[in-house]
């Protein structure tokens, strides 16, 4: 067993035990050459136990598996290493919670949640369905699905994952979860094939929209309306279709499903009966329409007016708050009322600010209320702006994964790449912000992938660009002189860290000395400049200043003759 504090292979440090199985434990570590977390999956030999030989062999078969996948919801395996006695597999530490936590502490989610959650995860599959060969999941259910900070989704255990082999009438072991499993995995009903993972996923959605778990007591998927009358029918057919016990009565494949999702509204028995009423009836209600519509629009004009007031209100008795929390009830409220307006968003991140930290919790509440419009307010031409304000609230102030003895920096960037991608894709590139969000997305993205790169020896020439980013973005940091102390001493300390860490690479990728030494005493003079009013940021400022001794001597070891 490994002992927390003890280092496998030279480089990654264990920190603490996250997961425990019957035959493997998985402890977070850290690597001591990147800085980054990686998730550690132990396995122990055992002399004489067949059992232990089974899963040593699966788990080395899931490991080659998922080594030669790419894709963004699946999770990496960087290294293998066999030390005689056990076996480690180095993994994607994922980050978030697995949708069964969630279902056991909120109950059933909204449906438009699912269904977004549902498109994801049949892209992915969909993704594994057309591998060559075809690799066939097996054990969907809300335990394998992890909802990252960032809201996407990471499909992981692929213990039971097989290849499609065409010429197999059956699969040669049962295996699944009950409840979530096809009928076809429990052995002489032919071989799982797509069409399994599509069963597994409709059984999964059914749990996530309703919250009745399929392996408790009724043990009956009923039709979702019968928990919900207020469920889509089109999601009702649609779940149905998924979990038909033959499978050529389901969706034949996952991209066939793919599409049913995007038009469930379609299929909805409401909703073709309304067309069919509008259409009987028009030639009645249009004689009547005019009036209904004056009427319409007086009441409208009245909603708007007391929305209006309600808004506003909210909005001033946020702003005159004494407390941040007082703030953030007030500014969530009017949140409600008006969904899709920036103002209220930007005052909570103001407030989220108040003591320098963005808690897990309160990503929480405010992911629940801009995740429930995210489609629509994509289409507001504010939107832009309000994805880079969330991007940086990530970038500098996020708490998850920080501890009193280890930065979350590497964590922060990775959690904000996605809305600085929103800012990017939906924002004016002649807008203040569009360069320095596309800045800060590119270096999210290089310390987020970088260490695959250099696993796989495909690094040489990415630390060019980098480098020019880290510039730019000082650059920027100069023409503000006004922006927040935590902000320029957290970008500071990024510049000092990247030439720390990747001085020799810079040489390689053509950076002059002379340019490194330039933004190095910049930053030095910055750095000591910036006045500091809190304990948090005079520990950063005295933190960065420490290293400095040791960067200048990074640079002196890599551009020695």
């Amino acid at each position: 067993m490994a002992q927390i504090g003890s280092v496998i292979d030279g480089k990654y440090e264990i920190l603490k035990l996250i997961g425990q199985g019957g035959m493997s434990k998985v402890y977070l570590s850290m690597d001591k050459r990147l800085n980054k977390q990686w998730a550690v999956k132990e396995i122990e030999k055992r002399a004489k136990d067949k059992n232990n030989e089974v899963i040593i062999q699966s788990a080395i078969a899931e490991a080659n598996m998922i080594k030669r996948l790419d894709h963004p919801a699946l999770p990496r395996i960087v290294d293998i290493i066999d030390n005689g006695d056990v076996i480690f597999v180095i993994m994607d530490y994922i980050e978030g919670e697995p949708l069964s936590k969630i279902l056991d502490e909120y109950g059933a989610q909204p449906q438009d949640v699912v269904i977004e959650w549902a498109k994801q995860l049949c892209e992915v599959l969909d993704y594994l369905h057309t591998c060559k060969p075809p690799i066939i999941y097996r054990d969907m259910k809300p335990a394998n699905v992890m909802l990252k900070p960032d809201g996407n989704l990471k499909l992981i255990d692929f213990g039971i994952a097989r290849e499609y082999k065409e010429q197999n009438l059956a699969d040669t072991v049962s295996l699944g979860t009950k409840g979530y499993a096809a009928p076809e995995q429990f052995g002489g009903k032919g071989q799982t094939d797509p069409r399994t993972d599509v069963y597994c996923l409709g059984v999964t959605l059914y749990h996530l929209v309703t919250g009745h778990n399929p392996c408790e007591p009724p043990y009956e998927l009923y039709p979702i309306r019968h928990w919900n009358p207020q469920l889509s029918g089109g999601l009702e057919r649609i779940i149905q279709k998924c979990t038909q016990l033959n499978p050529d009565d389901r969706y034949q494949s996952c991209a066939e499903l793919l599409y049913a999702l995007h038009h469930y509204e379609e299929i909805d028995d409401v909703y073709r009966a309304k067309q069919v009423r509008k259409l009987r009836n028009f030639s009645m209600v249009a004689g009547s329409a005019l009036l209904f519509l004056l009427v319409g629009i007086f009441g409208q004009v009245m909603n708007v007016r007391t929305n209006n007031a309600d808004y506003d209100s909210n909005i001033q008795m946020a702003e005159k708050a004494a407390t941040d929390t007082t703030k953030i009830d007030h500014y969530l409220t009017a949140i409600d009322i008006k969904p899709t307006v920036n103002e209220a968003y930007l005052g909570i991140i103001d407030a989220f600010k108040g003591d320098a930290a963005f808690t897990v919790e309160e990503e929480e509440a405010f992911k629940k209320k801009i995740n429930n419009h995210i489609t629509e307010f994509r289409e507001n031409p504010d939107y832009a702006e309000l994805a880079f304000e969330i991007g940086k609230v990530y970038w500098y102030y996020y708490d998850y994964g920080k501890s009193a003895d280890s930065d979350n920096q590497v964590t922060r960037m990775k959690s904000s790449i996605q809305w600085f991608e929103d800012a990017v894709q939906y924002g004016s590139k002649d807008s203040d912000y569009y360069e320095m969000a596309t800045t800060y997305r590119d270096i999210g993205k290089f310390n987020r992938d970088i260490t695959l790169h250099i696993e796989e020896a495909s690094d040489k020439g990415k630390y060019r660009p980098y480098w020019e980013n880290i510039k730019d973005l000082n650059l920027m940091m100069a023409k503000n002189p006004d922006e927040n102390e935590i902000v320029k001493l957290e970008l500071y300390k990024l510049t000092i860290y990247s030439i720390e860490t990747y001085a020799r690479k810079f040489k390689l990728d053509g950076v002059k000395e002379k340019d490194l030494r330039s933004v190095f005493e910049t930053v030095k003079k910055s750095t000591k400049n910036v006045e500091v009013t809190a304990e948090k940021t005079e520990q950063i400022k005295n933190d960065v200043i420490k290293r400095f001794e040791t960067t200048e001597k990074a640079i002196e070891n890599a551009y020695r003759k």
